[in-house]
């Protein structure tokens, strides 16, 4: 039986019956899991972003139990409350990318084992934003087995200022491990995005009421912030990113939802994913910045109901 961890339920706004335990990964780090039963449909695995925690999805879960899903989510080691590794906390790292897969096997190692007595129960479905996406994608293509994908503003590729695009390729080839690899990344810092930028700069979401909301979380519980990458972190996602995009896509049924004010992820390497790639739905959100599933409500409730037709449908509930 797994140990309980905390869940800031106030904070989260998530619906009755929210929980929270601790894993250990394959590696010896700490997970914090949490989670959201009582969906009759089935379950949704929700693979957050960088810098993001599972209080952040409260809400997102509770639009998704009022559409009859029960939610897992986690907080990716090196941010949350899962185990940090520098002696700064706001230093985003990871050693590589395919960490994160040890994360999330020990999550699919929960459900296999817990799932069922936690009320956890149905087919499996992918939800994921940004950095989650990309996880994600690799997951998919290690065969991991959802029955449908739901991708919001997926990392495949980082926005990077185009006089800076030569020493992005550069960096992407260099060896894994730089003595540089634990310092912030070039402009980066060690505050959270989203407490040092007011609501209008913001490139995350266009509805104040949730960005208050985003603020007033990390306000409560400083230990749930993270500021910027280091390099190290930004080198993998670049290796990463660039692997995603080799191979064939997976088939499994897809939607990918992107706001037409995007700033924070590229387009194009979403759009030469999808080439070749069955049942795989590409939605604009006009006027939506990159957290779609944090947007004003109307772009809240189309998301959601987009994710429930087609996770119904891959369910066979339509």
């Amino acid at each position: 039986m797994a140990e309980t961890a905390p869940l800031f339920e106030t904070l989260a706004d998530g619906p009755s019956g929210g929980r929270a335990f601790w894993l250990i990964a394959a590696d010896d780090v700490r997970i914090r899991i949490g989670l959201w039963p009582g969906g009759d449909k089935g379950t949704v695995i929700f693979l957050p972003g960088r810098t993001e925690y599972i209080e952040k999805y409260g809400r997102a879960a509770r639009a998704l139990r009022e559409r009859g899903w029960s939610v897992i989510s986690l907080d990716w080691r090196g941010q949350g409350l899962s185990g940090r590794f520098l002696p700064d906390p706001m230093l985003g790292h990871v050693q590589q990318f395919s960490d994160y897969q040890r994360d999330l096997d020990a999550l699919m190692a929960f459900l296999a084992a817990e799932g069922a007595a936690q009320g956890l129960n149905g087919p499996l479905m992918l939800m994921s934003h940004s950095m989650g996406g990309l996880i994600g994608l690799q997951a998919l293509n290690r065969g991991l087995p959802f029955r449908a994908a739901v991708f919001s503003a997926p990392m495949w590729g980082v926005r990077i200022p185009l006089w800076r695009l030569p020493l992005a390729g550069v960096m992407r080839r260099l060896p894994m491990a730089l003595p540089q690899d634990l310092h912030y990344a070039p402009t980066a810092s060690g505050k959270s995005y989203v407490l040092k930028s007011g609501f209008a700069a913001n490139h995350l979401t266009g509805c104040a009421e949730t960005y208050a909301w985003l603020q007033s979380q990390l306000q409560a519980e400083p230990q749930l912030q993270l500021g910027g990458p280091s390099l190290g972190w930004l080198r993998s996602a670049l290796r990463s990113c660039a692997a995603a995009l080799q191979g064939p896509p997976p088939q499994l049924p897809a939607v990918i939802a992107l706001g037409s004010e995007e700033r924070i992820i590229r387009a194009a390497p979403i759009r030469r994913r999808i080439i070749g790639w069955q049942n795989c739905r590409l939605d604009l959100y006009e006027g939506a910045r990159h957290e779609v599933p944090m947007e004003r409500a109307p772009h809240r409730e189309r998301f959601f109901d987009s994710a429930d037709q087609l996770f119904s449908a891959s369910a066979g509930l339509d």
